[in-house]
């Protein structure tokens, strides 16, 4: 019978593993650190008397979100001694997805822990504040200042443009063709003024080492990495949404794998954020 109830429980974990997957993802960044925070929730699940707990579902994501902030504490530090800018591990999708974009889950890294954690289950997750102040440990008042807060810091980052779903994969091609042949017209008649270049090679790939900011400096950036793609070759592998965003995946001349995506609005190119480090590519292949 023990047997049984394991197989039972560990079957129960598993329909809920995408909905947790997506809590500790949008947590910590790092689809890496999520799987292990799902592993370690796994663990406890089977350890606990689970006659006891009567609703899987919010003792599971209670669980996760407890890890995950235990998680960032560590995390906060990484962030602090990681070479040239930080993005989050891209996530490649066929369809958008509406929530949490990339651009806001760079705004929820200016968040402390649990201002994060408040923001993601309440306004996100559609959690009520009573189960947040559960999960947290904080009290039901504590929790709405928590993510008023956060709701401040990160308004400006919601999608103020509603694109088609066709015509962001539409404009992305169009980016990919023109930054690789050198179509320099073609390329500059899609970017904004104000454009914003962010690119995480993590120190073990070559990668800008600050954001490259503004239409020449892009332009003129964008001119040197033309000249080198047509020499050693860029190949589209796919497109899609990474994290939220248009863009698609390519492969390098290295061999390996990299991710652009691309914030668009009023019709243009506002920021290209490309993930260069392999250790936040390897689940792509």
């Amino acid at each position: 019978m023990t047997g049984v109830r394991h197989e039972d429980a560990a079957i129960g974990f598993d329909a809920l593993r995408p909905r947790l997957m997506r809590v500790a993802y949008r947590m910590l960044g790092s689809v890496a650190d999520a799987e292990d925070i799902l592993q370690e929730a796994f663990i406890r699940w089977m350890k606990v008397d689970r006659e006891e707990v009567s609703e899987p579902k919010a003792f599971l994501r209670r669980t996760v979100t407890r890890l995950c902030l235990d998680q960032l504490k560590s995390a906060r530090h990484q962030r602090e001694t990681y070479v040239g800018p930080w993005l989050p591990e891209p996530v490649v999708e066929e369809e958008e997805e509406e929530d949490v974009t990339l651009p806001l889950m760079l705004a929820l890294e200016r968040l402390s822990p649990l201002e994060r954690a408040a923001f993601l289950l309440h306004d996100v997750f559609g959690l009520a504040f009573e189960e947040v102040a559960t999960t947290i440990h904080r009290d039901v008042t504590a929790c709405r200042q928590l993510a008023a807060r956060a709701r401040a810091h990160v308004r400006e980052e919601r999608p103020r443009y509603q694109m088609s779903r066709h015509r962001g994969l539409e404009i992305a091609k169009a980016f990919f063709v023109a930054s690789r042949s050198g179509d320099m017209q073609a390329l500059g008649a899609m970017l904004a003024a104000d454009i914003s270049v962010h690119a995480d090679g993590g120190g073990k790939r070559a990668a800008a080492s600050k954001p490259i900011l503004g239409f020449e400096a892009v332009m003129k950036f964008h001119q040197g990495l033309a000249a080198k793609l047509r020499e050693h070759g860029s190949t589209l592998v796919r497109t899609g949404f990474v994290n939220g965003l248009p863009g698609f995946v390519t492969l390098e001349a290295d061999g390996e794998f990299q991710t652009t995506a691309l914030d668009i609005e009023d019709g243009r190119i506002a920021a290209i954020y490309v993930v260069r480090n392999p250790d936040k590519l390897r689940h792509l292949h």
